[in-house]
């Protein structure tokens, strides 16, 4: 996709662009694994279903799903109504489930960080080349990921690592926000700040910076809220 067509993305644009980045894909389209950009494979789910604000569906499959079954499961896609609360469960829910044979399910909201976003506490860009000036108490695992997840943006206190913001799936077009911060520093705007200058760094990148989480997620949905994101629709992944 071409970065140039995406300056103004619809929602059905923006729901692409997402379930790319989540997950990597076959010639023909069907889903292969988790698009982790660190080392190791994980399989993605067997049925993706992207619903937009403006009624619009993307259905994706893994390369495991037989056509048959396909044909089924795409039929009940377009009937989905548009989106309007995150918390709405698929129309065809139960159907999905049933012909999937499975008990498991994840469903979450997805955002675009709207241009202009910037930060309102001073960050620092974390790399291989600076991170050992850093404590990193709470985030040791950083040193060995810190190649993969560019960039990585944190807020420091007393020269502690204490709320980092990364890239946790990464194409040439968009990338999708990875987001921790240390319990004993939740609650003071840090995520927010650390969020916003990812954005900032996303962009400078010449990509798309997305949010996206789960619907039980309370924590990063409040930092979509002090944000004030872009809510374009809703993933629901059958595994």
């Amino acid at each position: 996709m071409s970065n140039q067509k995406f300056l103004s993305p619809t929602t059905r644009e923006l729901m692409e662009l997402h379930v790319e980045a989540m997950f990597t894909h076959d010639p023909e389209m069907r889903l292969r694994t988790i698009n982790e950009p660190w080392p190791g494979e994980d399989p993605a789910p067997r049925f993706f279903l992207g619903r937009t604000m403006e009624g619009e569906t993307l259905c994706r499959f893994r390369y495991d799903v037989p056509e048959n079954l396909i044909g089924q499961l795409e039929g009940l896609c377009a009937d989905e109504p548009a989106i309007r609360d995150f918390q709405t469960m698929p129309k065809h829910f139960e159907t999905y489930m049933k012909l999937l044979q499975s008990e498991r399910s994840t469903m979450g909201p997805c955002y675009l960080i709207p241009d202009g976003t910037v930060p309102n506490m001073q960050i620092v860009s974390i790399t291989r080349s600076n991170i050992t000036d850093f404590q990193l108490d709470g985030f040791e695992w950083l040193a060995s990921e810190i190649d993969y997840g560019q960039p990585c943006i944190a807020l420091v206190h007393e020269h502690r690592l204490v709320s980092i913001c990364r890239s946790v799936r990464i194409t040439s077009s968009a990338h999708e926000a990875g987001l921790e911060t240390l319990d004993m520093f939740r609650g003071k705007g840090y995520a927010a700040t650390v969020v916003a200058g990812w954005a900032v760094a996303v962009r400078e990148m010449g990509s798309i910076p997305l949010y996206s989480t789960s619907r039980e997620n309370l924590a990063s949905l409040r930092v979509a809220g002090k944000l004030d994101l872009s809510f374009y629709g809703v993933n629901f992944t059958v595994i």
